[in-house]
Formats: structure tokens, C-alpha cells, sequence
């Protein structure tokens, strides 16, 4: 069967379920795996493969449709590594911030928020495990009743995954800088890094997340 060319497609199920051309990176999970438990940061320049690289890692880690997941990775060299044994094994959170370019900080929080919206949907189903106020916590973000915890948000929402999971939590975070270099455009910098600082540094400091 002839392969495809994947021009500008960065989602790695689609890219292999679709026999696409594929240089095999999944090596890059073993090196990730290592540093299970750290923040890690990846900088290359664009069009350099980094959010294909971020899907791979969602789908190879993901516990979610682990089952089906396995199957992308049956021909690629990570699946005769010792390590294709952590394959879904842990809750993922991937969240991309490509989209957050507003000219506004108010503009830029009202989509942050509505990106949460979606994120918190598709873990509804933990909310079987939360106590009172932990369902209150997730439902301010969930359902935008009340954002005064937002920035706490990503790290609330990876504590309510360890809990009902008991495992730890992969935090994938894609395009971070987007809304920080749009508010250095549109001369709201200080505010959004005030923000985003807070938003990125509580979920990724010292709780057990990668």
C-alpha cells in the first residue's frame, strides 16, 4: 500500500492508523520515561515535530483506551524496549495553548477558561470519586460557575486524577508561550505572566506530575 506524505498532520493516531510516512521516534518515550516525576522542557523550532512528539507521548502513556492505543505502536521500535511494559499506565492531561493569541488579558483568560471547559469534560467521570469539595472545585471549572481557583486549575485537576487513578499524572502542556508571546504583541505581558506563571508552575512543581 502506497504511504502518504503528512503534510500538517500532528496527531500520531491519524498519522499511523492512516499509513502515513513515519521517521520512528518512539525511542524519544524510553528517554522520557527516565524522567518520570520531573518537569521536562522541549524547545526546537517550528514545524520541528513537537506536537506530534506530545501525541505520541499521549497516546503511549495514556490509560485511557490503553487496549487500542497499544496497537499504534506495534510496528515501531519502542514496542521490543523492556519499557513498552509502562505503556498506559498513567492518566494524561494534554492541553495546547496554540489558539491563545487574543489582543486582550481578558480576551486571553475568557478562552483559557473555555479550553479548561473542555479539558474538565473529558474527565467527568471522576467525579464519581471526588468528595464535596473537591466536586465543587472541579464543577467552578467545569460547568464556569466560578474561576477564582483557575489558576490552580491544571494542578486541581491532576490531584483529582491521582486520586481516583491512584497513579501518577502526565501533565503535557503544547505551545506553553503562545499566550505569552501574544501579550507581549498586544502590551499585556506583565499581567499575563502574573497569570501563566502561577497557571503552569502549580501543576508542574514538586506533585508527582511529569
Amino acid at each position: 500500500m502506497k504511504k502518504l506524505l503528512p503534510d500538517g498532520i500532528s496527531d500520531f493516531k491519524t498519522l499511523i492508523e492512516n499509513n502515513y510516512y513515519y521517521v520512528d521516534k518512539t525511542p524519544f518515550i524510553r528517554e522520557v520515561g527516565k524522567n518520570i516525576g520531573k518537569s521536562l522542557l522541549f524547545t526546537r523550532p517550528r514545524r520541528f515535530g513537537k506536537t506530534l512528539n506530545m501525541s505520541m507521548l499521549k497516546y503511549f502513556f495514556d490509560v485511557r483506551e490503553a487496549k487500542e492505543n497499544k496497537k499504534l505502536f506495534k510496528d515501531l521500535e519502542i514496542k521490543n524496549s523492556l519499557y513498552f511494559k509502562e505503556q498506559g499506565k498513567y492518566p494524561v492531561i494534554f492541553i495546547s495553548m496554540k489558539d491563545i493569541k487574543e489582543m486582550s488579558f481578558d480576551k486571553a483568560i475568557t478562552e483559557v477558561k473555555n479550553l479548561l471547559k473542555k479539558i474538565y469534560n473529558q474527565f467527568e467521570f471522576i467525579r464519581e470519586k471526588l468528595n464535596e469539595g473537591e466536586l465543587i472545585e472541579f464543577d467552578n471549572i467545569w460547568l464556569g460557575k466560578n474561576d477564582e481557583n483557575l489558576k490552580s486549575s491544571l494542578l486541581n485537576l491532576a490531584t483529582f486524577l491521582k486520586k481516583y487513578y491512584n497513579q501518577k499524572v502526565i501533565v503535557l502542556i503544547d505551545e506553553y508561550d503562545t499566550p505569552l508571546v501574544s501579550a507581549y504583541r498586544y502590551g499585556y505581558y506583565k499581567e499575563a505572566k502574573n497569570f501563566f506563571s502561577s497557571f503552569y508552575s502549580s501543576a508542574l512543581k514538586d506533585n508527582n506530575i511529569l
